[in-house]
């Protein structure tokens, strides 16, 4: 299983970013994937996660209403739409594949490198 962020950049606060996983190896539809960001001597924080056939998503309380997770199967992609962008969010970001969404890094068995998002004020 290999996975591969894009879509980080540098925004403005308010703004908004897509970030997309693109998954390969074996069966995408077998992984639930989930989205944690890390900022320096902070350990990796959960963002949100989908289960594996897209019907159930977890978010983080810190980003629910403004960022949204999907993913299709048929492409072996996740995003994650994030909206009103704020300068805390401000992270690297990363996909990361297991068998059931959970909020703890060590539930997932594959991470992606990671992309960086940076938000200005």
């Amino acid at each position: 299983v290999q996975l591969v962020e894009s879509g980080g950049g540098l925004v403005q606060a308010g703004d908004s970013l897509n970030l997309s996983c693109a998954f390969s190896g074996r069966i995408f539809q077998a992984y639930a994937v989930a989205w944690f960001r890390r900022t320096p001597g902070k350990e990796r924080e959960f963002i949100a996660g989908i289960s594996r056939g897209g019907g159930n998503t977890h978010y983080a309380n810190s980003v629910k209403g403004r960022f949204t997770i999907s993913r299709d199967n048929n492409k072996k992609m996740v995003s994650l739409q994030m909206n009103s962008l704020k300068p805390e969010d401000t992270a690297v970001y990363f996909c990361a594949a297991g068998g059931v969404v959970a909020s703890t890094p060590q539930h997932y068995s594959s991470w992606g490198p990671g992309t960086q998002v940076t938000v200005s004020s």
